[in-house]
């Protein structure tokens, strides 16, 4: 029997507060290195920005539509925002609290953190001269009284809020902002080490000392600095003027972005009430909820890059990439797909291994096209000049660039742009829709047939992010697969009349009812008292049409294991809802990113993988490939890797409310670290 409608979801929102909860936990989890655990203050913090950048930003907006829109609502707006706010105010204590604890903890290994206030003389003439010499280039002072328009100021970034005084009562007290060059000057700044301790100041406090350099000339000689924040919103507005490209739609969209309105106004609470008003009122802010007092230092996603200093013992032991057994070096990729099936898993494996491939097909004389979409390229990226190579030496190559990626959208119009010089083939976004799927597909002309090469991938084809993303990648040459990957990219230039798929489950048409309908096997076959399970791993499960169906199999006896890094609005564990459901989040050194899918078919098991979370926006407004895995091998180390993570009781959380992120007990006395053992695991398989 089934719980009442409002009662069988956690609210989404509420549900990516407990994730983030669980990156704040490995900051406070003392079993991790120092370094690491600074490093998920960074995480954490970042993590929050976004959230209240579009999230928080989107709650903001429904609260102001009219109540006749409000009521289609599945929750009211004002009191999930009061939630939310009471949520973050309490992790901000548990933040702050760890904060100060891993700063004590360094000292102690002789990593000492200094203000502006305990240099001594040598440190102060360091500072002046770094100051001088690195940082005074990059700082633009803005008197507050000039400020006519709040939208010159960057969102997310960090600025000081200066009261200049001179002593001697010549000049009246004025006040100025400046923004912290971030971009330009490491937010930690090591000093002379000395006794064999290290001793770090942030880049705030070599600007409070050297306020006296800024604004002495203007005769000012007593000052006071205090840090400020706001997050605008983020979300996109597109105008529809038919006479503009998407793409320059798109470049005015992300311009007007810096202007979004604040959703978020952070501030030392130390600062004087007058100067707090005086900000608000040039700012135009007056919401209360959006207001909230810290303390000294703000923007800790700049701990994400925190300097590695000391001990080897305050860092992750390094995890070299392994090799794969059957791509030896020197010797042809295409081949050994050819021969079979290969899945990488990255970070244990390499990214290169990717790059390589490419680098071959573009000097691969009877390699005729490749084709490949992104939607989160590197800065830097390799894969993309081995895509400029392969066009130099006469490859037709085609490339579709998502230019709607949230936060990318200007890195990847970059890259559209680069591309189209060097004649690659752009195929145009397509307005209310993303591109999400991760394809690469290689033409290659063999006995005057052609002969195609795919690979297809859980995560971006960015090397950067491969580094730290846990994600499945299988080559394959398998004619179908390949063909209807062939017929996808022909349907993204063309995507109103879709085929059929064999093969794949491909999103917007029809990925969530092949879904549901894998579940029904499993609930017709829990039925007869046949083999019934699922497990599933994936980053989001929101979409309450699977969520329900999850619930209905669970119901029926289906045996349901669910790994959810991030988002989970589903209740596991529930008497009469869902006791058949085990969900277990994994949050690590590495960002669980793969979407695995296994179905028990009446002992015959349906192997799974690809880009698509379970989503209301993964299923209907973008293209997702879910790819089936044939392979024997693969299916069986797909299979061990999961059943480590099932294990998992060192890192695992239960998603089970009352209380949700508890560590998870097995009933094995062995500590499983999951990530580390996959990697032990993978390096024996491929010795």
């Amino acid at each position: 029997m089934m719980t009442k409608k409002n009662n069988l979801f956690i609210n989404r929102e509420i549900s990516w507060l407990y994730f983030n909860e669980r990156v704040l936990q490995e900051a406070m989890d003392k079993n991790n290195p120092l370094i690491e655990r600074l490093k998920f203050l960074g995480i954490f913090s970042n993590n929050r920005d976004e959230f209240f950048r579009v999230r928080v930003a989107t709650i903001r907006r429904m609260m102001n539509m009219e109540k006749s829109k409000k009521d289609v609502l599945s929750y009211n707006p004002e009191e999930i925002l009061h939630q939310i706010l009471q949520i973050v105010e309490e992790q901000e204590k548990n933040f702050t609290q760890t904060f100060f604890e891993i700063k004590d903890e360094l000292a102690r290994e002789n990593i000492i953190f200094v203000n502006e206030k305990e240099l001594d003389k040598k440190q102060g003439k360091f500072v002046q001269e770094y100051f001088n010499n690195e940082i005074r280039p990059f700082l633009f002072p803005i008197m507050l009284k000039n400020l006519k328009n709040p939208d010159a100021l960057r969102d997310g970034s960090i600025y000081l809020v200066v009261i200049m005084k001179d002593s001697r009562g010549i000049q009246l007290e004025d006040y100025s902002l400046i923004m912290l060059p971030t971009d330009n000057v490491p937010r930690f700044i090591q000093l002379p080490s000395k006794a064999g301790k290290h001793y770090l100041i942030m880049l705030d406090d070599v600007l409070r000392y050297s306020m006296g350099e800024i604004f002495g000339t203007f005769g000012y000689d007593t000052f006071e600095a205090y840090t400020i924040k706001f997050t605008r919103d983020a979300e996109l507005d597109i105008d529809d003027d038919v006479s503009k490209s998407f793409l320059e739609l798109m470049q005015e969209s992300v311009k007007k972005r810096k202007k979004g309105v604040p959703v978020r106004f952070v501030y030392d609470k130390d600062i004087p009430d007058f100067l707090l008003q005086r900000l608000l009122q040039r700012l135009y802010i007056d919401k209360s909820d959006t207001l909230r007092g810290g303390g000294r230092y703000h923007n800790f996603k700049d701990f994400i890059s925190f300097p590695k200093l000391g001990s080897k013992k305050l860092v992750y032991p390094p995890m070299p990439s392994l090799r794969h057994k059957l791509l030896p070096r020197n010797s042809s990729i295409l081949n050994a797909i050819r021969e079979q099936d290969i899945i990488l898993h990255y970070p244990y494996q390499s990214f290169q291994y990717l790059v390589d491939l490419l680098r071959e097909a573009a000097i691969d004389p009877q390699v005729r096209a490749i084709k490949m979409t992104f939607y989160r390229a590197a800065r830097n990226s390799n894969v993309m000049n081995a895509l400029i190579n392969a066009a130099r030496n006469g490859k037709n190559v085609t490339v579709f660039l998502e230019i709607q990626a949230r936060f990318d959208e200007e890195a990847n119009i970059y890259w559209v742009e680069r591309l189209s010089e060097e004649g690659v083939k752009i195929i145009k976004t397509l307005p209310g829709f993303k591109v999400h799927a991760k394809l690469m597909l290689i033409r290659r002309k063999e006995n005057g047939e052609n002969v195609y090469y795919a690979n297809i991938s859980t995560g971006n084809f960015n090397e950067s992010t491969a580094k730290v993303y846990a994600d499945e990648s299988i080559l394959t040459a398998h004619p179908g697969i390949t063909q209807e990957i062939n017929t996808l990219f022909h349907l993204f230039e063309a995507p109103y009349n879709p085929p059929h798929f064999k093969h794949l489950l491909v999103a917007p048409y029809y990925l969530r009812k092949n879904l549901i309908k894998l579940l029904n096997v499993e609930i017709k076959n829990a039925r007869k008292g046949k083999e019934a399970w699922a497990i599933i791993k994936l980053n989001n499960l929101v979409d309450p049409k699977v969520a329900r169906k999850l619930y209905q199999a669970s119901q029926e006896g289906v045996k349901i294991d669910l790994i959810c890094r991030g988002i989970c609005v589903l209740k596991p564990g529930e008497k009469g809802l869902s006791e058949n459901i085990n969900a277990i989040s994994i949050v690590d050194k590495y960002l669980e990113h793969s979407r695995i899918f296994i179905f028990a078919n009446g002992g015959d098991p349906k192997y799974y993988f690809g880009s698509a979370d379970w989503m209301v926006r993964n299923f209907d407004h973008r293209f997702e490939v879910i790819c089936p895995i044939y392979d024997k091998k693969i299916q069986k180390e797909i299979h061990d890797i999961i059943d480590i993570q099932l294990a998992d009781n060192v890192k695992a959380r239960s998603l089970k409310l009352n209380p949700i992120n508890a560590y998870r007990k097995t009933d094995s006395e062995v500590p499983v670290r999951s990530q580390f053992m996959i990697y032990d695991y993978l390096k024996e398989e491929n010795a």
